[in-house]
């Protein structure tokens, strides 16, 4: 598949499940979602159906009664919460780094850049009393990480870079679910480093491969109203379609890259495919994408799926409901053979087991990456 060109113009059952394991170009803080902007959305009931005051789906058909129930508990909460939540203050940082347009040659004054405000933000949420931030902060700010871009204001945003980007033949970019922020970011490095060291040692002689680890967006809570709509999704979509750009300036015309979605990153990984110039597209642990089926999501990209059997997102109901104006849930279930991906084998991975050193599902992901899809192992 030649290098396309780039354009110009977790959900659960309401359980609370157990988190997600696995910025942008433009900054963002953190802030509740204004209260007009809920209440009209709500008064909107924009493409709903009704029926005597009673929620459908699209489809037409009665939502489920555990739906309707649902729907009102978490509607009731994407009131409350946020509003609670606003009365906590913010930890303080420093804004974001002023740097210069990024090309190979400024990449490293870039990281350096990033390192220095994070170590910044690392500063000042000690002398805020916040020890785990600042611990979180100071551990991005260590010589050895390359930060593409750093915000550590509100939850935080961060994009990390491991291995020579500006040289990479082969590029995994890792979008990241639920529950994902600079105070978790520990564990997403994990993952990525579990890739980068698996593709380094699967890779052909001569093959130079990097992974960018993108906290780009504000993840939803596993536990919210958030994570079962599009609305973050929408949000971060042009931000992650921005980074794709930039990976396409910044790493060789002969490079490849493929976008890793996990969970509620498949959503973003979704809401961002039309048109897309990148190679393959990876959704792993998915709730749905938004689209009924791999062609709804108009990607030139291959699009594969994988779920592990101790995964608890196979029991989330693949549904897409109206109610009150607003869409919850993803639709068609991207394993499925109605969805049309190619469906690889994650074993007994569970829902945050898809980048354990030495599975399953880490091989076939690092086969995707470095082109080795006839190497894939299918479900």
């Amino acid at each position: 598949m030649g290098r396309p060109r780039p354009d110009t113009t977790d959900q659960h059952p309401p359980t609370a499940p157990p988190s997600d394991g696995p910025h942008g170009p433009s900054p963002t803080t953190d802030h509740p979602e204004p209260a007009a902007s809920r209440s009209a959305a709500l008064q909107s009931g924009a493409g709903e159906v009704r029926d005597g005051g009673r929620a459908r789906s699209k489809a037409g058909r009665r939502a489920p009664a555990w739906l309707r129930a649902g729907l009102s508990a978490l509607l009731t909460a994407a009131i409350v919460a946020p509003l609670a939540g606003a009365a906590h203050p913010a930890i303080p940082a420093p804004p974001p780094a002023r740097l210069a347009p990024l090309t190979p040659s400024t990449l490293h004054a870039a990281y350096e850049a990033n390192r220095a405000d994070a170590a910044e933000a690392a500063r000042m949420a000690a002398a805020d009393g916040d020890g785990h931030r600042a611990a979180a902060d100071r551990a991005l700010a260590a010589p050895s990480r390359n930060l593409l871009a750093f915000d550590g204001r509100g939850t935080g945003l961060a994009t990390e870079v491991l291995g020579d980007l500006a040289r990479a033949d082969r590029v995994a970019v890792l979008v990241p679910g639920s529950d994902t922020s600079v105070d978790t970011y520990g564990r997403f490095h994990r993952a990525a480093a579990a890739l980068y060291g698996d593709l380094g040692r699967r890779a052909p002689a001569g093959t130079r491969v990097a992974v960018v680890a993108w906290l780009g967006y504000r993840t939803p809570g596993t536990v919210s109203t958030t994570v079962t709509t599009t609305t973050r999704a929408d949000r971060a979509a042009p931000r992650l379609r921005a980074l794709v750009g930039e990976l396409h300036a910044l790493t060789p015309a002969r490079a490849r890259i493929s976008l890793l979605c996990h969970s509620y990153g498949s959503v973003v990984c979704g809401r961002t495919a039309p048109g897309l110039p990148v190679d393959d597209i990876v959704l792993v642990g998915s709730p749905g994408t938004g689209a009924d089926s791999v062609a709804g999501l108009h990607a030139p990209a291959r699009i594969w799926a994988a779920r592990g059997s101790d995964d608890w997102v196979a029991h989330v109901p693949h549904v897409r409901a109206d109610l009150l104006g607003i869409t919850v849930g993803f639709g068609t279930d991207p394993v499925s053979h109605a969805f049309g991906a190619r469906v690889f084998d994650a074993a007994d991975a569970d829902h945050s087991g898809y980048f354990t050193p030495g599975s399953v599902s880490l091989a076939n992901l690092a086969r995707i990456t470095l082109g080795e899809t006839s190497e894939v192992t299918r479900a």
